[in-house]
């Protein structure tokens, strides 16, 4: 646990190192930032920060950079504080948002953009086919070993496809399997292909009615690629931090995956409430990414629901990030 004044010399560095993406000397700091100490005491106090690991020097005569352990800190002193609580601006802004957009995706729309505006990065907004629930299963047969699947989600959208199969199935086969996954999607909430293939009923047990399963989930994910805003690569792009191709290349072919951003944002774990989910750095998941941070927040429930997510530089402001996030998961939240 840091102190006050050690929190104060960590934040002055962040800000400033925020705005120059240049290493910090003690000198900038104690000139521009009115910690009220001496430049010896801020001289001392950021030899305490490096030694703890918060703060590097990345050479001997440069100043001081944050660390991912320095930008944890900063972020749960941001939290603990209040200092990301709602302002005025911030609701009046949720309600401009409401009000341009009637519909959901004109408002996801509307949202992703405002978090472009807002903080100069990567904006992502994934309406969940998590929570769009299959509506209805349509089984067409085309012949003996061929049927096109139509799958309509609760929300409305409408996705098919052709399934092969490896023997014969007959029509009553067909309308069995049709019968059988209607009536257990009827009852419950199907969750891409991973819930998909924990379906149990007897028509569903055999190998039709198992690459039957796997084209519904295929149009699934389908649906889910097919309703992800992303926005602000371009942003992101301009970083002095990704400015090499071999810093830039690797990341955006990660984030250009849409499994790679599932996991990146993790729905599971992105929090639904006022304080956003924030891993800096090294806590992602792959290698790749240990150059970014990601602020994410749920935002609705049941077949609205979904996930709001900036992705920036580990030298993100997170004031303004977290603050932004928030003000987009509010604005699709179920009134």
């Amino acid at each position: 646990m840091l102190s006050d004044r050690r929190q104060r010399v960590l934040a002055a560095l962040i800000e400033e190192y925020v705005a120059q993406a240049m290493p910090v000397g003690s000198r900038t700091l104690t000139e521009r930032y009115g910690l009220g100490v001496s430049p010896a005491t801020v001289r001392n106090e950021l030899s305490f920060l490096e030694d703890e690991g918060y703060i590097s020097q990345p050479h001997t005569s440069a100043g001081r950079v944050p660390t991912d352990r320095g930008y944890r800190a900063f972020v749960d002193n941001l939290i603990a504080t209040g200092a990301i609580d709602d302002r005025t601006e911030d609701l009046q802004l949720i309600e401009a948002l409401r009000g341009r957009a009637s519909e959901l995706d004109r408002l996801i729309d509307e949202a992703t953009d405002a978090l472009v505006r807002l903080t100069d990065c990567l904006s992502v907004v994934v309406p969940l086919a998590h929570y769009a629930s299959v509506r209805q299963v349509t089984l067409v047969s085309l012949g003996a070993r061929t049927a096109v699947v139509v799958v309509v989600t609760r929300d409305g959208q409408v996705h098919n496809g052709q399934v092969e199969f490896a023997e014969d199935v007959s029509g009553t086969q067909l309308a069995d399997i049709q019968r059988a996954l209607n009536e257990l999607v009827s009852t419950r909430s199907v969750v891409g292909g991973r819930s998909l293939a924990d379906l149990s009923a007897p028509a569903l047990t055999g190998p039709a009615a198992r690459a039957v399963l796997d084209e519904v989930a295929r149009c699934l994910d389908e649906h889910d690629a097919a309703r992800t805003r992303r926005i602000g690569m371009t942003a992101l792009a301009r970083k002095p931090e990704f400015s090499s191709s071999s810093s830039l290349i690797p990341l955006m072919q990660a984030l250009e995956d849409d499994a790679v951003l599932l996991q990146i944002i993790d729905p599971q774990a992105s929090s639904h409430g006022p304080v956003p989910t924030v891993r800096i750095g090294s806590e992602n998941p792959t290698a790749h990414l240990s150059g970014v941070s990601v602020v994410a927040s749920r935002y609705g429930r049941g077949d609205t629901g979904g996930v709001v997510a900036v992705i920036g530089p580990t030298r993100m402001d997170y004031s303004r990030v977290l603050r932004a996030v928030r003000i987009a998961s509010s604005a699709l939240e179920d009134d």
